[in-house]
């Protein structure tokens, strides 16, 4: 049992270790991406609704740490980002009109069956938590979406960082988003022009 825990601590000290192993080109691309996935959400806040945010939610600025700056993390694929966002989602808004209004019953509520919901479908993507919470313990605009919160913000916002993942995370040879080789081959078209075009300013970025 001892050489378990020895074993178990190993691999995440190493796990824990190779995550900070991320270099200056890697904090331009994360930053690159966060910032315009996150910017392109805001924008479409300013555009719609100035009154409250009903698009920009907290949980998107979680799930942009996880798309951008840990691009490998099976947390982070397409299926868990959009996935784990929607079902979420629903389990929150349902929480909120089938339960009483009591914020210490419904708040553990949505988020313990946002996470068994994530877990069977397979779709795990922490700040789906977090998505769930605010379908319950949102502003009184949030509330009123009712079952359009799932449609718009979550899934309209999740896939808006989705596309921005999907250019700005196979820009660079030494970056590929998703890890499932058949999905990043459908959108290496659309990268490979400006993957040329960075190859030619700076030769010395080469494939490994």
């Amino acid at each position: 049992m001892k050489a378990k825990i020895k074993r178990g601590y190993r691999i995440a000290r190493y796990v824990a270790y190779k995550e900070t192993l991320i270099d200056r080109r890697e904090h331009f691309w994360s930053f690159l991406g966060a910032f315009f996935g996150i910017g392109l959400i805001a924008l479409l806040q300013t555009q719609l609704s100035e009154s409250d945010n009903l698009f920009l939610i907290g949980s998107f600025g979680a799930s942009s740490v996880l798309i951008y700056g840990s691009i490998q993390s099976p947390l982070a694929q397409p299926r868990n980002l959009i996935g784990g966002h929607v079902i979420s989602a629903l389990v929150g808004v349902t929480i909120a009109k089938l339960c009483p209004p009591v914020i210490w019953l419904t708040a553990p509520l949505a988020v313990a069956f946002s996470i068994i919901a994530m877990q069977i479908s397979k779709t795990l993507h922490p700040p789906g938590g977090a998505t769930a919470l605010i379908a319950v313990i949102g502003s009184e605009k949030v509330k009123a979406l009712g079952y359009w919160y799932v449609l718009s913000p979550v899934l309209t916002g999740g896939l808006i960082l989705l596309l921005v993942a999907l250019i700005f995370n196979n820009l660079t040879p030494n970056r590929k988003y998703p890890t499932d080789g058949r999905f990043s081959r459908t959108f290496k078209w659309v990268t490979q022009p400006t993957r040329h075009v960075i190859s030619k300013i700076n030769p010395k970025r080469r494939k490994r």
